[in-house]
């Protein structure tokens, strides 16, 4: 896809693609450059079927729970519900230096902070693609992103939402035939202790299908985020949590 809100992804790309598995999860990623997540710096991260990445180990669970996670698993998730890619859809990662793509993110994420110039020296693209919920009856599939960067002092994560159809797997109370209802699916990150998190407005509400139309950023559908010491701009009115300035 090109001129969309997402970045080019798939095997043409050399993306890795993802057991077809519910609740499944990607081998383990050893990053070629480390990345500092709430002052803690990772090298091994997963991309989970069930819309996160984690750090240091795979989260299987498929019922989102409300940020705070005081369990210590630190986690970014772009759309944390119960995704079934056996049923439909695809889940691609890879990790990048092409200057061309760098130079793209580079410029979206100067855009948003135009005080602090970035130059992206790595990224990690994970895009789940048309993915299907568990129990699903329909055709329905949600496409959307993360990205996480670094100039190797600053560290980012982009979420992109190009089409969100269903927001609830059949075992989380949702109707098999329209994926909506039940606890539906939550947007945000977790430290994994009690004081650094983020909820997107709408997680688990059902408004958190029009993730597609919000932003931090005046872009519909891309949140972006610093997130190697925490701190969010452009969300107005303050949310109740800590991670937004």
């Amino acid at each position: 896809p090109t001129g969309s809100l997402l970045y080019p992804y798939g095997p043409h790309q050399g993306d890795e693609t993802n057991p077809k598995d519910d609740d499944g999860t990607s081998e383990a990623i050893s990053l070629s450059v480390p990345f500092t997540f709430y002052g803690k710096t990772y090298q091994t991260l997963f991309v989970n079927n069930n819309g996160v990445i984690s750090f240091d180990e795979p989260i299987r669970q498929y019922t989102p729970d409300p940020f705070p996670l005081v369990d210590g698993h630190p986690f970014v998730a772009p759309f944390w519900a119960d995704v079934d890619n056996v049923l439909g859809g695809d889940i691609f990662y890879r990790q990048t230096t092409d200057p061309v793509l760098l130079e793209d993110i580079s410029q979206d994420i100067t855009q948003c902070f135009p005080r602090s110039p970035f130059t992206a020296t790595w990224a990690l693209v994970a895009t789940w693609d048309h993915v299907a919920y568990h129990g699903s009856t329909s055709e329905k599939g949600n496409t959307f992103q993360a990205v996480l960067t670094t100039d190797s002092n600053i560290f980012y994560t982009i979420l992109n939402y190009r089409d969100i159809q269903w927001t609830t797997g059949a075992a989380n109370g949702g109707d098999a035939e329209t994926g909506l209802g039940g606890t539906p699916a939550h947007a945000g990150f977790s430290s994994g202790d009690d004081t650094n998190f983020c909820n997107i407005p709408g997680s688990q509400t059902d408004a958190i299908i029009n993730i597609t139309t919000t932003s931090n950023v005046k872009v519909p559908g891309r949140w972006v985020f610093r997130v190697d010491d925490f701190q969010v701009i452009g969300v107005d009115p303050p949310q109740l949590n800590n991670c937004w300035l």
